[in-house]
């Protein structure tokens, strides 16, 4: 009996082991799940702004002082002393430099005794003429003496005019031994040491001053930029500064905007045919001298006023091969691609020519998840998470 018993549960197991080989044979042959399709990526969009913008044209250049002078020796003789401090600033009349002026002290000493002398000559030779001409009445002398006593006369006359010319080049020579600032500026260092000689060859260069308040900022705008300047649909309403000048605003290179403003001056009469640019000229004030000359600028000048521009977040514009573009989302929530034209950056918003209307909601987040043609979940700017405009519609 035993051994029957153990047949029997051996052969039970067998039976539930293919039992379970079935089950798991028939669920295997089932049909899988379908999955769902994943929904459509969601995007933010915003309709382009609509409002007044200035437009600029930008362009490099550098400074330049209004005045470079150049202070040299205009009489000759040795340097006795110098009266300044290189790199300081000076005011006009202030005593630069002062050449040893006893050699022309003594040039005017001698044309001024001279002068006395010919005005003795002078009296000498009237006292004379008039005694001739009282012989002459008694018949006395002859006519020719008369005569010949006036022409003593006359030359005496010319000759206190030599005299006085003398003495005024003598004076002259030696107020040029006195060497003042012929303006107000920054003064560079002494080119020469005292006790050179100095004016002995060549008038001696001493040292510069540049007068740098105002200073300019000079430029040079191709022919291009001239001609579509002259024909910018917004040039209709060019903005001026108070006076009824051309304003321009320039930034140093160490600059992120344009801090300094002023006007434009000068524009040359005619374009460099060599270069194919004209020359253009901003003053500024610099009344504390934080602009020096020779620095260079990076300069912007408005060139006209869009009334009604359509702006856009500078982000969203994409470009390729064919040029730049806009993904908009159509009524359908389908993303398309609009080719526009672009107009200058205004902060961080593209002013957009043509290519879309106030009405198009253009996708300016999420750009990466959108491809043409394809459906998508539109998100107001305004109300999206996290965006500029979300904060800005909270705090309203």
């Amino acid at each position: 009996m035993i051994p029957t018993i153990a047949v029997m549960n051996e052969r039970s197991r067998f039976l539930a082991a293919c039992f379970a080989a079935a089950v798991v044979l028939l669920q295997g042959c089932q049909k899988a799940p379908e999955f769902a399709p994943p929904p459509p990526p969601q995007v933010v969009v915003s309709n382009p702004v609509r409002q007044s913008v200035t437009e600029y044209a930008e362009f490099t250049g550098r400074t330049e002082a209004a005045e470079f002078v150049e202070i040299r020796a205009r009489v000759e003789g040795y340097l006795q002393s110098i009266h300044f401090q290189p790199g300081t600033r000076v005011k006009k009349g202030d005593l630069l430099f002062q050449i040893d002026p006893k050699p022309f002290q003594i040039k005017l000493d001698e044309a001024r005794a001279e002068l006395e002398r010919r005005r003795a000559e002078l009296k000498q030779a009237d006292a004379t003429l008039k005694r001739k001409e009282m012989a002459f009445k008694a018949n006395a002398v002859s006519e020719l003496e008369v005569i010949q006593a006036r022409a003593d006369r006359d030359v005496a006359l010319a000759a206190i005019q030599g005299a006085q010319a003398a003495v005024e080049s003598a004076g002259l020579n030696l107020s040029y031994a006195r060497i003042t600032a012929p303006v107000d500026g920054r003064i560079g260092r002494n080119l020469a040491d005292v006790g050179n000689l100095v004016g002995a060859v060549e008038r001696t260069l001493l040292a510069t001053i540049v007068r740098d308040d105002p200073i300019y900022a000079y430029f040079t705008v191709s022919e291009r930029d001239l001609l579509a300047y002259r024909q910018h649909p917004a040039r209709t309403a060019t903005p001026t500064n108070g006076d009824g000048q051309a304003p321009v605003f320039m930034g140093l290179s160490n600059q992120t905007d344009y801090p300094f403003e002023g006007r434009i001056d000068f524009v040359n009469n005619r374009l460099d045919p060599s270069t194919g640019t004209i020359q253009v000229r901003g003053v500024f004030k610099n009344p504390d001298g934080h602009l020096w000359s020779g620095l260079f600028a990076r300069i912007r000048v408005p060139v006209g006023v869009s009334e009604e521009a359509l702006l856009v977040p500078d982000r969203a514009v994409g470009s390729d091969q064919r040029g730049e573009y806009l993904l908009v989302v159509s009524p359908s929530n389908t993303v398309e691609v609009r080719p526009v034209r672009t107009g200058p950056l205004v902060a961080d918003l593209r002013v957009i020519r043509s290519g879309v209307s106030s009405d198009d909601q253009v996708i300016v987040d999420g750009v990466q998840k959108a491809t043409p043609g394809f459906p998508v979940i539109p998100t107001p700017a305004a109300s999206a998470p996290g965006t500029a405009a979300a904060a800005q519609a909270r705090a309203q």
